[in-house]
């Protein structure tokens, strides 16, 4: 496995689960407004800045097609999916972040302790709860976010309320088996199976190669006649991207070499396990991370697929960023002043991260034009873009 996705285990829960949380949220209107001042101590997701109200469902969906890859005698697969949307303006709860089981088996699996064990489950979010959904008919370009190994797909919340409230739909998969826990509709928790054989030989690439597999299913849950979402006709089949970090990012790869629907992707500080042909990928692509993502750096897989990449793309490195500076965890910690490591502060990396992944998704399934793609910002100058062999400007 790649030092970056072990890095995760090591270090960056513990940073979030430091964070104390606030008391689940009253109902609210799904109007798109900041979200109320909290107590102190409260950690709350930054409201996206989208014109649009945003919703959150979860889907349950099974495909008896194939076994599970962790167990085998589980024999179908299984997947929890976090849809976020635009929605109907009204009055609602807002989503849960995750279950208390959820968050307790994911602070002892990281071995944190000092803090209560359903902290996480307290995560204050944006989304309405199973809010109406909101969008002229095929008008809605689909996103899939794919969490890094262990952790579960709310960690991408930040991100996916984020575009909903832009005027996509995103899917948030929990890869079963892959994170700590995930809770099915019937109280049943899957835990991490897959954590006992990490260190194997080709994990990485196995992982990418599930990950692509539960994409697939899930694109066929979410579009066409056997759609089993109440939105699904808003969704373009057309324009579908896919964004993960760390193996997720490898998932990237791996789900646009396997499914031609998935038309670009995003790799956010990940190995890119997944190997491309020697024939290329010519699909838009945008490797997003932090400095061990630099050319010539730690990780050389980035190096490697550039020239492989012969479509639209971009080397985008962030050198002040974290592993983790492109999901929820240092926004949860330093909602309560937690120690984060030096570089971005929280709040400038979801900017940032936001503003990138946004700007890629507008003008690949919007076809807008991205001057911020093009050239390094004086508006986030934090942001350098690099080519193999070359200093990055």
């Amino acid at each position: 496995m790649s030092h970056a996705v072990k890095d995760l285990a090591v270090a960056g829960l513990v940073v979030l689960a430091a964070a104390s949380c606030a008391a689940p949220a009253p109902p609210r209107s799904v109007a798109a407004t900041a979200p109320p001042a909290t107590p102190t101590g409260a950690a709350a997701l930054p409201a996206p800045t989208g014109t649009r109200p945003v919703g959150a469902t979860t889907l349950y969906v099974k495909d008896t097609s194939r076994t599970d890859p962790w167990v085998p005698d589980g024999k179908v697969r299984e997947l929890m999916v976090t849809v976020w949307y635009p929605a109907q303006a009204g009055e609602g709860r807002r989503a849960p972040y995750m279950t208390a089981k959820e968050s307790e088996l994911t602070l002892k699996g990281k071995e944190v302790t000092g803090v209560p064990y359903d902290v996480l489950s307290r995560t204050r979010t944006n989304a309405v709860e199973d809010a109406k959904p909101a969008g002229r008919t095929g008008g809605l370009p689909l996103v899939v976010l794919s969490p890094g190994f262990t952790m579960p797909r709310s960690t991408l919340t930040a991100l996916g309320e984020e575009l909903a409230s832009r005027g996509y739909v995103v899917a948030g998969v929990d890869h079963t088996y892959e994170n700590y826990a995930t809770t099915f509709p019937d109280g049943r928790v899957a835990e991490c199976v897959a954590c006992d054989s990490d260190t194997d030989p080709g994990f990485g690439a196995k992982v990418a190669d599930v990950r692509a597999a539960d994409v697939s299913f899930v694109l066929d849950q979410l579009t066409g006649p056997h759609a089993k979402w109440e939105g699904s006709p808003l969704i373009d089949p057309s324009e579908i991207a896919m964004a993960g970090h760390s193996i997720g990012g490898a998932g990237s790869v791996a789900a646009m070499m396997k499914d031609s629907r998935v038309r670009a992707g995003i790799d956010m500080d990940g190995t890119t396990y997944a190997r491309i042909p020697k024939s290329g990928l010519s699909r838009p692509f945008l490797f997003l991370g932090s400095a061990g993502h630099q050319p010539g750096g730690r990780d050389n897989s980035w190096d490697r697929d550039w020239k492989l990449l012969t479509g639209w793309k971009r080397w985008l490195v962030l050198p002040g960023a974290d592993y983790q500076s492109f999901t929820d965890v240092p926004l949860l910690a330093g909602a309560v002043g937690v120690a984060v490591p030096d570089g971005l502060s929280p709040a400038r990396s979801v900017e940032i991260t936001r503003a990138y992944v946004r700007a890629f998704l507008d003008r690949h399934l919007r076809h807008e034009p991205q001057p911020l793609l093009d050239e390094p910002s004086a508006r986030y100058p934090e942001v350098r873009f690099c080519t193999p062999g070359a200093t990055c400007r």
